[in-house]
Parts: structure tokens; C-alpha cells; sequence
């Protein structure tokens, strides 16, 4: 059975704190939805009268059902940023919604780094060749 999930991709490399792992990782997945869903009109028409909200009007296919369904979420890990940089491309390549997070180094790192990339929500059977061979974190 094909269902929607979206893959969450984390350097295991950079031995991350768990909780800046975490960080990175929510960072991916809502950058990822927020890149691909507009501003509903209601947005605009609620903050016009100060009600400050976000309505999204999904316009991926699979974002609506996998908001409203099982909303799966699977984190898998790489071993280092040139292997992140290959599933990001893949990903893009293969016309997956994908978002790459750059650290801004003011904490864990001493410089801007690339940490982690959100793949999908998407089918299964699209995202698994590009990231079904990773291990899960």
C-alpha cells in the first residue's frame, strides 16, 4: 500500500546534541511545508482586520493528504554533508519538495552548516529510491 510520509535526513557526522538535532530536523520538515504551500486569501483578509494567522492553500497534491491523514515522519541519517548534498539533489532531481538547512553556526558549530534535508510529503514509491537505502537514525 503506497501512503504519504516525508524523510527527514540528519548528519550523524557533526554528533549533534539531541536536541539540536531535533531542532534541525522540525527546521527541515517546516521549511519544506511552508516552501510549498501559499498563503490562503483568508490570511490576508484576517490580518487587514489584526488577526495575525497563517492559512495555508496547499497547492502540492500530496501535502493536503498527508496533513489530514497518518502524517508519517521518518528520520534517517548520512555520515556526511557531501552525502546530505547527494539526497537533497537526488531528491530534486527525482521532483520531490526538498529543503536544505543551513546552520547559522551561532551555537553547536563555529560556522554555517549544512545539518539536514526534509524530503516530501510524498508517495512512498517516489521518495524510497531516493532515501529507502539510508538507516534509520
Amino acid at each position: 500500500m503506497d501512503d504519504f510520509r516525508q524523510i527527514i535526513v540528519l548528519r550523524k557526522d557533526l554528533n549533534m546534541r539531541k536536541g539540536k538535532m531535533v531542532a534541525q530536523g522540525a527546521h527541515a520538515s517546516m521549511a519544506t511545508i511552508l516552501a510549498n504551500g501559499r498563503s490562503h486569501w483568508l490570511t490576508k483578509l484576517l490580518a487587514f482586520i489584526g488577526i495575525n494567522v497563517l492559512i495555508l492553500d496547499l497547492k502540492d497534491k500530496a501535502m493536503g493528504p498527508w496533513l489530514t491523514g497518518k502524517f508519517k515522519k521518518i528520520s534517517v541519517s548520512v555520515n556526511s554533508e557531501a552525502e546530505l548534498f547527494e539526497i537533497y539533489n537526488k531528491a530534486k532531481e527525482a521532483g520531490l519538495n526538498a529543503s536544505l538547512i543551513l546552520d547559522s553556526g551561532l551555537t553547536e558549530f563555529k560556522e554555517p552548516t549544512y545539518t539536514a534535508v526534509a524530503i516530501g510529503p510524498d508517495l512512498t514509491s517516489k521518495i524510497s529510491p531516493v532515501t529507502g537505502h539510508l538507516p534509520l537514525l
